[in-house]
């Protein structure tokens, strides 16, 4: 069957009114996550992982991949209104949305995030379905060693994109890899680790590391920032640009449409890394670049649109790899798994009816987002001003609840506290834990992908350089990391000779 033909089957199951539910449910929640500062799309997938045990696997990922792409939405209003970032992209639609709603023009500022969003979103799925079906057999040539390469890749693309900081990035990573090596190893079956504790034969559970780390971490960084500086959002005027503004804000939201989409490919990187570039990207491209960072329209279109355009782009490393692409991929990977779904290539072949219809249900979702942030901007806004005294126990409490379901043991409540206390820890140390999550679940992949290579090529590493596309990834590896201890060398420098002047 043609592309276009199991597209269709996939809408027919994505609009039953199940899913329909479900779609809307995950896109309301990812809205109220993207809101409410100290949240975020990891923060709250993570949360709500729990709450699918016993669903359908496809009405599972159709809510959870909402709740992805709503945050992205969500993040833009208490951004805009009262500069306050609901998840870490919209910090650059601050810039320029922020002093447009000093301006009295908030909506304005609403208005074309929202459409460019949409726009983003639908045109990178679109893309998705264009290109994923085309690279299936592509990426079923991957043998161990290249799996190999492309996951160390990706460790070495999280290290240079982690933060401020390689070394703290490297500290992050190798602390992913340790946590990864506790339980039974994979190819012998012998425990590591245990330290003779049985819930730790298994190792740690994604869920517990991810919500711990994403969730509790920014809920207590979020009581932290917000009890002391209470929000106050101004009144939502006006959603659309004036004429002489649609013609710049168009070329933008097409810019940032290709440049999100291809960012969503590379493993490693964050939906901040395109929005950072698109804007980076309209400041030099504009006539008069003094007007960013004082209300330029372009400055809200571009980065919007491409940290959008990247939820979709993100999709085909994760659909045909099996690899994420960011955080939230990687809890939106550990979902899959638990519903047990496997990403690769054969997810396309053995499970083309799940695959189609999650699709199809993000074309829905975006429409849904596109009605809830034009007319219902004002709403939305609102509750940007509850307190937040009041949601944060809430929340907590349904974290707790929700970890003790995923096996009803204290021992994973334990866990959630635990790895929440050095979220928060290192969050203030600005170390970065996005890439603690990312290498816990890319190290049992490359462990095992460097076990079948030695055992297949008889103990030989050689395959992992000599192979064509293992060894262009192994050589992209070493220059992606030695630029970024560069980079890092040099930042270093200038900081010195900035605080010395």
């Amino acid at each position: 069957m043609d592309t276009f033909g199991l597209l269709m089957e996939g809408f027919a199951i994505a609009l039953s009114w199940d899913n329909l539910l479900y779609a809307l449910i995950g896109v309301s929640v990812g809205m109220l996550v993207g809101i409410l500062p100290g949240l975020g799309p990891s923060a709250g997938t993570a949360l709500l992982i729990p709450l699918t045990f016993g669903m359908d696997p496809t009405s599972a990922i159709v809510m959870l991949a909402a709740i992805f792409y709503g945050s992205m939405y969500g993040g833009t209003i208490t951004t805009v209104l009262v500069n306050v970032p609901g998840e870490a992209a919209s910090v650059i639609t601050g810039l320029d949305g922020y002093p447009m709603a000093q301006q009295g023009r908030a909506g304005v500022a609403l208005g074309i995030s929202a459409i460019g969003s949409f726009i983003g979103g639908v045109v990178a799925i679109i893309g998705v379905v264009l290109v994923a079906p085309m690279m299936v057999k592509f990426a079923l040539s991957f043998g161990p060693p290249e799996f190999f390469a492309l996951i160390l890749f990706g460790l070495t693309m999280v290290v240079g994109l982690a933060g401020k900081s390689v070394i703290r990035g490297m500290i992050a990573v190798l602390i992913g890899l340790l946590l990864a090596m506790y339980g039974m190893a994979p190819s012998s079956g012998v425990v590591r680790y245990s330290f003779g504790i049985t819930h730790l034969i298994d190792g740690f559970n994604f869920v517990t590391i991810a919500m711990g780390l994403f969730g509790l971490s920014e809920i207590l960084i979020g009581m932290e920032q917000q009890l002391k500086n209470p929000i106050k959002p101004p009144a939502v005027k006006g959603m659309f640009p004036s004429r002489k503004e649609w013609k710049p804000s168009a070329a933008s939201i097409g810019r940032g449409t290709v440049l999100g989409f291809f960012m969503g490919l590379i493993p490693g990187t964050s939906s901040v890394v395109p929005a950072l570039m698109s804007y980076s990207m309209e400041k030099r491209l504009a006539k008069d670049p003094s007007r960013f960072g004082k209300g330029a329209i372009e400055g809200v279109a571009g980065p919007e649109t491409a940290n959008n355009s990247f939820t979709g782009g993100a999709l085909i490393p994760l659909f045909l790899l099996g690899i994420p692409s960011s955080a939230t991929m990687a809890v939106l990977m550990g979902a899959f798994i638990l519903h047990g779904l496997q990403p690769g290539p054969t997810l396309f072949i053995q499970h083309s009816d799940f695959v189609w219809a999650v699709l199809a249900s993000m074309f829905i979702g975006n429409a849904m987002l596109l009605f809830m942030n034009l007319p219902m901007a004002g709403m939305w806004a609102k509750i940007a001003s509850v307190p937040f005294k009041l949601l944060f126990p809430i929340i907590i409490a349904v974290s707790i609840v929700g970890t003790y379901s995923i096996s009803n043991s204290l021992w994973d409540v334990g866990g959630l506290l635990f790895f929440g206390l050095v979220g928060y820890l290192f969050k203030k140390a600005d170390i970065p834990v996005a890439p603690i999550a990312l290498t816990f679940i890319l190290g049992v992949m490359m462990e095992e992908a460097l076990l079948q290579t030695l055992a297949i090529y008889k103990g030989s590493f050689l395959p992992i350089f000599t192979r064509p596309l293992a060894g262009t990834l192994m050589a992209m590896s070493v220059i992606a990391l030695s630029l970024s201890i560069y980079a890092g060398f040099k930042n270093k420098k200038d900081n010195l000779a900035d605080s010395e002047a």
